[in-house]
């Protein structure tokens, strides 16, 4: 059981990342599948509204019991926000980037394409978060 504890101590920010990441996909994957398959909207413009949905919801997610970031003044709240919605947008970018190879180049389902985007952009937003936005020593720091 202490051993259990141990490994628990060592891996609780990855596994509530897993955690709140699976539920950000969800957010991601329900949106898609609402705006662009029963709306019928254009795919890219039901993952970006996709997209822009599950980021609001992972950062409010993420800075408080993935990463716990803890910022003194209103100026280090603004960039930590801004920080997570531009590291974000860089995975759209890449989002938007496999799911146009997926659907519009290689003519492949939508939903299936959006499963194999989120692999990839959950791992890039972990990467992305973990370096970028919710550094230790730049959450915890005092702004002038």
């Amino acid at each position: 059981m202490k051993r259990l504890l141990q490994l628990y101590t060592k891996y609780q920010d990855i596994l509530a990342y897993l955690i709140f990441g699976g539920l950000t996909t969800l957010v991601n994957l329900v949106v898609f599948y609402v705006t662009a398959t029963l709306w019928g909207w254009n795919y890219q413009v039901g993952n970006v509204w996709a997209w822009f949905l599950s980021v609001l919801f992972a950062y409010l997610t993420n800075r408080v019991w993935v990463f716990h970031s803890h910022f003194t003044t209103f100026k280090a709240l603004v960039n930590e926000v801004v920080s997570f919605f531009l590291a974000r947008g860089a995975t759209l970018i890449m989002d938007m980037a496999i799911m146009w190879l997926g659907v519009s180049l290689l003519q492949q389902n939508e939903m299936l394409t959006k499963l194999v985007d989120q692999v990839v952009v959950v791992l890039a937003n972990y990467f992305f978060s973990k370096w970028f936005v919710f550094k230790k020593n730049k959450a915890s720091s005092v702004d002038d």
